[in-house]
């Protein structure tokens, strides 16, 4: 029950934050961080890298100048997507305000790059369990949320009064 409980509260909190964004239109992954950056006024740089079997697949480093959001290269452009909106949902939910550093994930992704300069790392492997839980919902709802955008245009004032006279009435036209 408790479980069932705090899986609710997750999942009202986290719709929450989606509703909360402004998301563009139509959707893009790339055009949302980069929203979002503005929204936070720190930039967030997305880096493409190739995927490494010994690295997780997406990953957060913060420094004190700027976020970078690596991501796989060589996946589908809709896991890549995926890997882009949860890594920007760690950013969204302030997971990285409270990390534990991972630095053995960025030693294997960024060998050249001082330990100093790194503020903290944040990839999959790193989260307790309940920030990789929400980092994925909130991933998920604002690819659900976004999907569904898609499918409404936009109302125009003028074509939102010209449906009024356009729309059959009981199977009927005017």
């Amino acid at each position: 029950m408790r479980r069932e409980r705090s899986g609710r509260e997750l999942e009202r909190r986290c719709r929450k934050l989606v509703d909360g964004l402004e998301l563009p239109r139509p959707f893009d992954a790339a055009a949302f961080i980069a929203r979002l950056a503005r929204a936070r006024g720190r930039p967030i740089e997305l880096i493409a890298v190739p995927a490494r079997p010994d690295a997780p697949c997406g990953l957060l480093i913060t420094t004190a100048r700027a976020d970078y959001v690596m991501y796989a290269a060589d996946t589908t452009p809709l896991h890549q997507q995926h890997i882009l909106l949860h890594e920007a949902a760690h950013l969204v939910c302030g997971h990285h305000d409270r990390a534990v550093a991972g630095g053995d994930a960025a030693a294997v992704l960024l060998p050249n790059l001082p330990a100093s300069l790194v503020k903290a790392v944040l990839g999959r492997t790193v989260y307790t369990e309940p920030q990789e839980r929400e980092a994925e919902l909130v991933a998920s709802l604002l690819r659900c949320r976004a999907e569904r955008d898609a499918a409404v245009p936009p109302p125009q004032p003028r074509t939102r009064l010209q449906s009024l006279f356009d729309a059959p009435r009981d199977g009927r036209r005017g």
